[in-house]
C-alpha cells in the first residue's frame, strides 16, 4: 500500500495533486473528471462513469484500483468486512488523533465504495484499512479540530478481498525494536530538545511514558547492546536506569551472579542511598535537601516512595543542623543545656523531672473560657451541615483550636531552679520529626540534699549552715558571743526530762505497731492497692527519695544495652509519653503523693497502678541467667493473658533479625510465612542477598520469631469455649463437704484440683498459681 508523508508526494495521478492544494475541497466526482484527461480514452471512460456514479462502475473501477483521491471525511464509514471486531480502545484513538495532528496521516486510507441492493455506488466509501485514523479525525472533527468534510488521502480498492488485505495489515508487520524506540525518543530529546511534555502530546501517550522510554534509552550504550542480544530482560533493564551513571550500571552487571532478579540490581545501585520514606529524609524534606546539592534518584519503574537521597553524609548533616537549630530555641528556654543527637542517647546516670500543674494566670483564664465558648457555639453552629465549612469558619476554627492548645500547655510547667541546672535532649523520632526530651539534670549539677549533725544543725557539704544557707564558721564562742567552756553545765534531772526514749524500746514498739498494720492492710484491699501503687509511683517517679512504708522495690532494666535503637522505636514514644502524662499530674513533693493517691477514683488508681508495675517487667532472656527458666514461662503465660501481639510493635528487617540468623533460620521463616515455592526460589543466594529478599516477602505477613511468640489464650477459642460449657453442665454433681471436713482443712495431706484427681500440698500452689 501507498504510504505518504505530510505533504503528500507525488502520485501517478497528477490532477489529483493538483486538486488537492486548492483550500476548498472539491467532490469525488470532480476529482475523478480531471483524471480523465490524463488516461487512456476507455480509461477515461470508466473514471467519467465512476464520477457519474453509473452502473459500469461495478464492471469497470478496477481499472482506478491503486489510485489515490481526496474524500472528504463525512463520506467514509467503517467497513462490515474489517477483520479487526474488537474496536479500537479510547486510549488507542486518543494516540492517534495526538499523532495526526501534529504530523498528519501518514500513511493512507484503503476504501472501497459502498454500493446499494441494486450495485449502485451510493457516494459513501468503506474504510477496508485504516479504521483507526478514520476514528481519529472524527474525534478531532467532534473537538473543531477539523471540518467534517476534512479531506482524507485514500487509496481505492476494488481488486483484493477487503477482509484478507484488512488482515494483512494487521498481521503482516514488523513493530519497531523496544530498545530502537528507547534510543529513538532519547535521540528526539537531545537533538530538537523536547521535554517529555512536548514528546507525549506529538505521539498521544502520557508524559510519564515518555520519561520511561527516555530513561530506558539513556541506559549504558553496552548494556544496551546486551538487551538487544536477550541477555537482559526488560525488567532488569528497569532497573539498571535508577541511576544514570553508566560506569556504575556496568560495575553492578560485572558483578552479578547467576541471580539477575531486578532487586538486587536495584538494591546494589541504591546501596548508599537513603530511601526518601526513611525518618531522616522525612525530616529534612526533598526541597532543602536539593538545595544543599543533594540529587534524589528516582525509580520510574516501580513504587519508589519518593526515590532515594544519594548522598548519605549530606543527609546526616542537614538533619544535625536542623536539630541544632531546634535546640537553640529549647536553651532558649532556660535550661543550662540541650544536645541535638540523631539517636536518642543514653541518659544513665541523669536524673529526670517533669513539668507539675500550676494555675492559669486570671488573663490566661479568661482567654480559655472565651475561646472555649465561642468553640462551642460555632460548632453548636455547624455541627448538622454536610458541606464544607466555609473559608472563614474553618480558619476561625484553626485559630481557636490552636490559642486553646496554647493556653493548655500553660497549665503545666518545670519549676525555675530545675531548669536553671537541667538540660534537654532533641532527637529525630521514628516518624520523621523532631523529638524533645526535657528535664534532666546531670549528677554534677545535682543540689546538694541537707543533712543534720548531731547538734540538730543543717550540714550541706559538710558545713554547718543557719536557717538562712549561710554557713556558720567554728568557733570556741555561740551566736550570742558567749564562750563555749563557760557555760554552765546543766542539770541532770532536767537533761533527764528530755531525753527521748531508748532506741530499742523504739524498735520494740514500732515492730509491734508494723505486725498491725500488716493485719490491717491485709484486710482492705482496697487500702491495699492504694498502698502498693504508693510505694511503686514514690520510687519510679522520685527517685532518690525513701518515702514508702512498703518494702517493694521495683526494678526497671534498661533496654537500650540490649537491642540498640529501641529508644527510638514507636512503642518506646508510646510508653514515654504515658509515663510523662502520668509524671506531670504527680504533686512535686512526693510528702503529698499518699493524698494524691488516694483522691483518685478508682479507675485511675489502676491506671496508676499498671503502668507503675509494667516498667517493672523484665522479660529479657541473657545467657548468664540460666535459672530463671520459671520466670521466663511466667512472662510468657502474662503476654497469653495480656493476648500480646508483637506483630504491631516489631517486623523481621535485615537489621532486625535476617541478617542476624542463619540462611536455614531464614529459609524456615520464609517456608513458614510465604510457602515451599517461595524457599525454592531463596535457597540459592548467599546469605545477605537472601536476607533482603526474605525482608520483601515476609512484609505485612505478621511472620514473628518463636520467641516473640504469644500462645493463643483459651478463652479466644469460642467452639472449645463452648466445648467445654457443656461438658461442665453435663457433669454429675460434686457433694459439699461436711462441716467437719470443712472445719479442719489443715488435716488433709493431698489436695483436690477442679479435675478430682489429687496431688501433693506443693503441687496444688502452683495449679493455682496457673
Amino acid at each position: 500500500m501507498t504510504r505518504t508523508a505530510k505533504k503528500a508526494k507525488t502520485v501517478t495521478v497528477a490532477t489529483v495533486e493538483d486538486m488537492a492544494a486548492d483550500a476548498e475541497i472539491r467532490s469525488v466526482g470532480e476529482a475523478v473528471a480531471d483524471v480523465v484527461a490524463a488516461l487512456p480514452a476507455p480509461d477515461a471512460a470508466i473514471v467519467a462513469a465512476e464520477a457519474a456514479n453509473t452502473p459500469e462502475v461495478e464492471t469497470t473501477t478496477e481499472t482506478v484500483t491503486g489510485r489515490e483521491v481526496l474524500i472528504p471525511l463525512n463520506k467514509l464509514t467503517k467497513s462490515p468486512r474489517n477483520a479487526r471486531k474488537t474496536p479500537h480502545g479510547e486510549e488507542t484513538v486518543e494516540t492517534y488523533a495526538a499523532s495526526i495532528a501534529a504530523k498528519g496521516i501518514l500513511q493512507n486510507l484503503v476504501v472501497e465504495p459502498e454500493l446499494d441492493a441494486d450495485g449502485t455506488p451510493t457516494g459513501f466509501y468503506f474504510v477496508t484499512i485504516g479504521e483507526g485514523r478514520r476514528l481519529a479525525q472524527m474525534l478531532r472533527a467532534k473537538r473543531k479540530e477539523i471540518k467534517r468534510t476534512e479531506p482524507i488521502r485514500c487509496v481505492i480498492d476494488t481488486a483484493n478481498d477487503p477482509f484478507e488485505i484488512s488482515l494483512d495489515e494487521n498481521v503482516s508487520r514488523t513493530n519497531l525494536l523496544p530498545a530502537d524506540q528507547f534510543e529513538a525518543f532519547l535521540q528526539l530529546s537531545q537533538d530538537r530538545g523536547w521535554g517529555a511534555e512536548e514528546i507525549a502530546a506529538r505521539f498521544g501517550i502520557t508524559a510519564h511514558v515518555v520519561k520511561q522510554r527516555l530513561k530506558l534509552g539513556a541506559v549504558s550504550p553496552k548494556l544496551m547492546q546486551v538487551y538487544r542480544d536477550g541477555e537482559l530482560t526488560l525488567d532488569q533493564l528497569q532497573a539498571f536506569a535508577i541511576t544514570d551513571d553508566h560506569a556504575r550500571q556496568e560495575q553492578i552487571y560485572a558483578g552479578l551472579g547467576y541471580n539477575r532478579e531486578p532487586w538486587i540490581i536495584r538494591r546494589d545501585l541504591t546501596r548508599m542511598h537513603v530511601q526518601a520514606n526513611d525518618r531522616l529524609a522525612v525530616f529534612v524534606g526533598p526541597e532543602a535537601y536539593t538545595e544543599a546539592g543533594g540529587t534524589i534518584v528516582r525509580d520510574l519503574f516501580t513504587e519508589d516512595r519518593g526515590g532515594y537521597y544519594d548522598d548519605a553524609a549530606l543527609l546526616d548533616r542537614l538533619v544535625l543542623e536542623k536539630l541544632e537549630g531546634i535546640t537553640a530555641e529549647v536553651q532558649a528556654e532556660g535550661w543550662k543545656w540541650a544536645e541535638a543527637s540523631i539517636d536518642f542517647p543514653h541518659a544513665h546516670g541523669f536524673r529526670r523531672v517533669y513539668p507539675h500543674s500550676v494555675e492559669l494566670s486570671e488573663e490566661d483564664a479568661a482567654a480559655y473560657a472565651e475561646g472555649q465558648d465561642e468553640f462551642d457555639r460555632l460548632t453548636a453552629e455547624w455541627e448538622d451541615t454536610d458541606d464544607d465549612l466555609p473559608p472563614d469558619v474553618d480558619e476561625r476554627f484553626a485559630e481557636l483550636e490552636a490559642e486553646i492548645e496554647r493556653i493548655d500547655g500553660l497549665r503545666h510547667a518545670y519549676d525555675t531552679d530545675e531548669i536553671a541546672r537541667g538540660g534537654a535532649f532533641v532527637v529525630l523520632n521514628h516518624d520523621g520529626t523532631a523529638r524533645i526530651e526535657r528535664g534532666f539534670i546531670r549528677p554534677e549539677d545535682e543540689a546538694p540534699e541537707p543533712e543534720e549533725d548531731a547538734d540538730g544543725e543543717t550540714v550541706i557539704y559538710g558545713m554547718r549552715v543557719n536557717a538562712d544557707g549561710e554557713i556558720i564558721e567554728d568557733s570556741d564562742y555561740d551566736e550570742d558571743g558567749n564562750h563555749v567552756s563557760a557555760l554552765d553545765a546543766e542539770d541532770e534531772d532536767a537533761e533527764d526530762d528530755g531525753r527521748p526514749i531508748s532506741d530499742l524500746l523504739t524498735r520494740d514498739l514500732t515492730a509491734h505497731r508494723t505486725l498491725g498494720l500488716r493485719l490491717a492492710l491485709g484486710e482492705q484491699p482496697d487500702m491495699a492497692l492504694i498502698a502498693v501503687t504508693h510505694a511503686l509511683a514514690a520510687q519510679t517517679f522520685y527517685r532518690g527519695v525513701d518515702a514508702h512504708a512498703l518494702e517493694i522495690r521495683p526494678s526497671s532494666a534498661q533496654l537500650g544495652g540490649h537491642a540498640d535503637g529501641i529508644e527510638d522505636t514507636a512503642t518506646a514514644k508510646l510508653l514515654a509519653d504515658r509515663h510523662s502524662g502520668w509524671a506531670a499530674d504527680m504533686p512535686q513533693d512526693v510528702a503529698d503523693l499518699w493524698g494524691f493517691i488516694a483522691g483518685l477514683d478508682p479507675v485511675s488508681v489502676m491506671a496508676l497502678f499498671a503502668h507503675c508495675a509494667s516498667l517493672t517487667v523484665n522479660a529479657l532472656k541473657l545467657p548468664w541467667e540460666n535459672q530463671k527458666r520459671r520466670a521466663h514461662a511466667t512472662a510468657d503465660r502474662l503476654a497469653t493473658a495480656l493476648v500480646l501481639d508483637m506483630s504491631q510493635h516489631w517486623t523481621p528487617t535485615v537489621s532486625t533479625y535476617l541478617g542476624r540468623v542463619t540462611k536455614a533460620h531464614i529459609l524456615a521463616a520464609v517456608r513458614e510465612a510465604v510457602g515451599d515455592e517461595a524457599t525454592e526460589r531463596l535457597s540459592g543466594m548467599k546469605k545477605q542477598a537472601m536476607a533482603e529478599a526474605a525482608e520483601q516477602l515476609l512484609a505485612g505477613t505478621g511472620w514473628l520469631p518463636p520467641l516473640l511468640r504469644t500462645e493463643r489464650p483459651a478463652w479466644l477459642d469460642v467452639p472449645q469455649a463452648e466445648a467445654d460449657a457443656d461438658a461442665v453442665a453435663e457433669a454429675p454433681e460434686v457433694p459439699e463437704p461436711d462441716a467437719a471436713d470443712a472445719a479442719e482443712p489443715e488435716a488433709m495431706d493431698l489436695a483436690t484440683v477442679e479435675d478430682g484427681s489429687a496431688v501433693e500440698e506443693g503441687e496444688a500452689f502452683n495449679v493455682a498459681a496457673e
